[in-house]
């Protein structure tokens, strides 16, 4: 990069302002995790009130620290390509200083590890995976997010699979029966179809880039297939399992629900580049939906014990 002149130097902040740390751990980005998270408190029948400081403890770890920690170790790792085509984020604008990013990533692991230490052994076990997963997608040598198939795969199984596990975990001071991690293992896998879905957006810059994401690979219209295909099974088993364990009522709408979603998808195919942000808020919607249908009906079956 070429040298900055003393003036523009001098006028780069020596640290952040704390506004500029916000912006860089993405709040917005933090809803799904804690909406996963939020289905592990539900699923796992414990009543709030009785492990009140341990839900916020898992509610903080699994928005700000967690969640906002991988959007850290991504803008510092992305910093380069962001400074060509993004370059009013917080790093290559200069309002995250010098290496700060990479200073602030790493406190937010170091901070993560020490709240979930504190919070159980499971729950420190899950916040373990996830900051690896989260440092694997963005960090060499891994880089899983140049994969159409490792990066969704990451991604869904922290923001699904692990987070409602930990909300689980956290509740019931202990690991969550065979039926709980079933459901939450599905949710985890359709999730790896919405992130596919995700990456239609960057399709022409992944290709120029090398990124081998399946849109990228594949072309957008087998991608959107496979994606789809990807959310629909695992929720027809949800569905089925649902049936099985006697709670048909729950199954029935998680399955309308996935009826919804078939109608959606039909119209998603006829023009997936220019329909997948209509999707995202209608066909993702009714999929995280169902997740909370399905917490309720655990809910039912006792304690995960």
């Amino acid at each position: 990069m070429a040298a900055l002149g003393a003036s523009e130097v001098g006028s780069r902040p020596a640290s952040p302002a704390p506004r500029d740390v916000l912006a860089l751990l993405k709040p917005l980005t933090w809803f799904p995790p804690i909406w996963a998270f939020g289905c592990g408190v539900v699923s796992s029948g414990v009543a709030v009130g009785e492990r009140w400081p341990f839900l916020i403890a898992g509610v903080a770890l699994t928005g700000p620290l967690v969640c906002g920690t991988s959007q850290a170790v991504n803008d510092w790792y992305d910093r380069h390509v962001d400074a060509i085509n993004e370059p009013a984020r917080p790093i290559p604008s200069g309002r995250i200083p010098g290496r700060w990013g990479l200073g602030i990533a790493v406190a937010g692991t170091c901070v993560s590890l020490g709240v979930a230490a504190v919070t159980g052994a499971w729950v420190f076990a899950a916040t373990v995976l996830g900051l690896m997963l989260a440092w694997a997608y963005s960090a060499p040598p891994f880089r899983l997010k140049r994969s159409g198939w490792w990066g969704p795969g990451a991604v869904g199984l922290s923001y699904e699979g692990l987070t409602w596990f930990t909300g689980a975990a956290v509740m019931l001071g202990a690991l969550p029966d065979a039926r709980i991690l079933a459901v939450l293992l599905l949710y985890s896998l359709g999730a790896h179809g919405i992130m596919t879905l995700n990456d239609f957006k960057a399709v022409e810059g992944d290709r120029a880039t090398g990124v081998r994401s399946l849109p990228a690979v594949l072309g957008v219209e087998h991608a959107a297939r496979l994606a789809c295909g990807v959310m629909l099974v695992p929720q027809v088993a949800v569905v089925v399992l649902l049936a099985t364990w006697g709670l048909a009522w729950h199954a029935a709408i998680v399955g309308v629900g996935l009826g919804v979603q078939v109608g959606l998808m039909r119209r998603l195919l006829g023009d997936p580049l220019a329909r997948t942000p209509w999707f995202q808020a209608t066909g993702t919607g009714v999929y995280v939906l169902g997740m909370l249908v399905s917490a309720f009906g655990l809910r039912l079956l006792g304690h995960g014990t």
